[in-house]
């Protein structure tokens, strides 16, 4: 009977403690977090980004001095900045594919600057946008077809990296061409060259900076130099990364081929890889077979070092 006496007091004592301590910490709720609220100023920080003193776009002075200017280009610096793992992302695809689209820029007499046009159109993956544009550079259908790309159900070049380079090389050229302006050239490329040309007549200016656009077109020249900044300074934005970390580019060899193939995963276990493969190294390839009636030369892309007799 001690006993049990002893254990009933000892539980009424503890009730006790409990609930003065509950009473305690109802009767001041800000002591936790106030810690806490003390804790996060310390340790988390949000700083605005210092601007450069001059910013180029292919040769051409922006003109910062303009305060709508350097508010449009501090919104897509902040946005592109502080959306860090997409942009980190950014950079693990550019050290794939800049090595391939690069040249191609160069011996089309394109500023190296347009490669960034690709990472803002499509961040360096094969996407479809909701009107139908398709691969990095966005091309629609018929414009694709108009700068010499194939485009059916079962062949798609605005998915080869190489011939739609090429293309938005002949575009951008054509563009420049008109406009007389590496800027215009890329708006135009966003909206269309006779969109593009209506504004400037409209509105009686001849420069991408004077015009008021839609909301996509106004941002797009911005998003390319946010861009471009970034990746002229990471570290200095905040951005690190080793060599490894990086994707590489593709090591493949070439097979070519004039007739059709009527069963395309077949042909990738013929050669020793899958149909997925094939597909990662050839997107362009849309469907199961690859139909030829005009034998046309096809170069299909293989990871290197497979025993490709066929």
């Amino acid at each position: 009977m001690n006993k049990y006496n002893s254990l009933i007091t000892a539980i009424y004592i503890l009730s006790a403690v409990l609930i003065l301590r509950i009473f305690v910490f109802s009767a001041n709720p800000d002591q936790h977090d106030k810690t806490f609220e003390d804790g996060f100023r310390d340790d988390y920080k949000i700083y605005a980004i210092t601007h450069p003193d001059n910013l180029m776009f292919a040769g051409e002075d922006v003109p910062l001095e303009n305060f709508d200017i350097m508010e449009r280009f501090d919104r897509e610096l902040l946005v592109n900045t502080y959306w860090q793992s997409q942009t980190l992302l950014f950079f693990k695809r550019a050290n794939k594919w800049f090595p391939v689209i690069e040249p191609i820029l160069k011996n089309n007499e394109i500023p190296n600057d347009f490669k960034y046009l690709a990472i803002i159109e499509s961040g360096l993956i094969n996407v479809v946008s909701p009107a139908g544009a398709r691969g990095f550079w966005q091309f629609l259908a018929p414009t694709g077809r108009e700068f010499g790309l194939e485009v059916s159900s079962k062949v798609d070049e605005r998915y080869h990296v190489e011939k739609s380079t090429e293309a938005a090389c002949k575009y951008l050229y054509d563009a420049y061409e008109e406009f007389g302006s590496w800027t215009l050239a890329a708006a135009a490329f966003n909206m269309g060259k006779s969109a593009l040309k209506r504004q400037l007549e409209n509105q009686k200016v001849d420069s991408y900076y004077d015009l008021r656009l839609n909301e996509e077109t106004a941002r797009f020249v911005f998003r390319l130099l946010a861009v471009k900044h970034i990746f002229s300074n990471p570290q200095e934005m905040g951005f690190h990364f080793r060599e490894q970390d990086l994707y590489q580019p593709l090591e493949y060899d070439v097979i070519e081929v004039d007739s059709a193939i009527n069963d395309l995963p077949q042909f990738a276990l013929d050669i020793g890889i899958n149909y997925n493969l094939l597909r990662e190294y050839n997107p362009w390839l849309r469907r199961y077979s690859l139909p030829n009636n005009n034998n046309k030369t096809y170069e299909i892309k293989v990871p290197k070092n497979l025993n490709t007799e066929l």
